[in-house]
């Protein structure tokens, strides 16, 4: 099925002005013409939209919904801007989710929220339609391979760890003034020993690293240390093996 393609400008208006609109006609604070020019909106779709409002016994937000032609969102625009929040939310916590987590999480939200939807009872998911143009409203969402980080990490990367440390930084450098080769900044990294490449998941567009929680249930995890310091001087990297006894298979990574 191919992508549905806009062929006209009918219907230009937000959701959200056009769900304002209905509020104050509903609530009896205006008229349809007055609502209509307060919020730039069609008088004749603020009737209709009322009407089905009043029959229906829907919010609101729910008659606001745009419809052109066959085609109609889901989601209304306040929906859709609270999904897109929870999503960036997740990424943040470093629990994004993919592109099929995000089929499966829309038709979840809306039977949970009993919104009439057209999506997949079978598979469970979405369509790929509805994902395209789910996207492309919402350009801000992006997808990006996620930076793997471990439990420990994450829990040791706060504002208040941090401050901490450059705090006492400071004052180790007013009181020994160290020169360039005396500052060293050491590292390391895990290194599975079978593949596991993470599958890209939805971020905030401009973000400049995106990370995901790991876990070392998969394969052999391997340590590996690298140290330069200020002046560009580099020590030799080390490998640091879980065992005590050498694996001769190790030394092949």
């Amino acid at each position: 099925m191919g992508r549905y393609q806009r062929k006209t400008d009918r219907q230009s208006w937000s959701q959200e002005s056009m769900a304002g609109a209905i509020q104050e006609v509903l609530e009896g604070n205006m008229g349809y013409r007055s609502a209509s020019k307060a919020y730039s909106v069609p008088q004749t779709t603020l009737e209709r939209k009322v009407k089905e409002a009043r029959q229906k016994k829907l919010s609101s937000e729910a008659a606001a919904v745009k419809m052109l032609g066959r085609y109609k969102t889901v989601f209304s625009e306040a929906q859709e801007k609270e999904f897109v929040q929870h999503l960036i939310h997740l990424e943040e916590k470093l629990f994004g989710i993919t592109l099929s987590d995000l089929r499966t999480l829309a038709i979840e939200l809306a039977e949970k929220n009993n919104i009439p939807h057209v999506f997949n009872t079978e598979k469970r998911m979405a369509g790929k339609d509805w994902l395209y143009g789910f996207l492309k409203r919402h350009p801000r969402l992006v997808l990006r391979y996620p930076e793997k980080t471990s439990i420990a990490r994450a829990k040791g990367f706060n504002r208040v760890a941090i401050n901490a440390f450059f705090d006492l930084l400071d004052s180790l450098y007013s009181k020994y003034k160290f020169s360039p080769n005396d500052i060293y900044n050491a590292d390391e990294t895990g290194i599975l020993t079978v593949a596991n490449k993470p599958s890209k998941v939805l971020a905030l567009r401009g973000k400049k690293q995106v990370s995901t929680l790991t876990s070392a249930e998969w394969g052999v995890l391997v340590t590996a240390e690298t140290c330069v310091n200020a002046a560009g001087n580099f020590l030799p990297p080390m490998f640091v093996f879980p065992r005590k006894k050498e694996n001769p298979l190790l030394m092949r990574l």
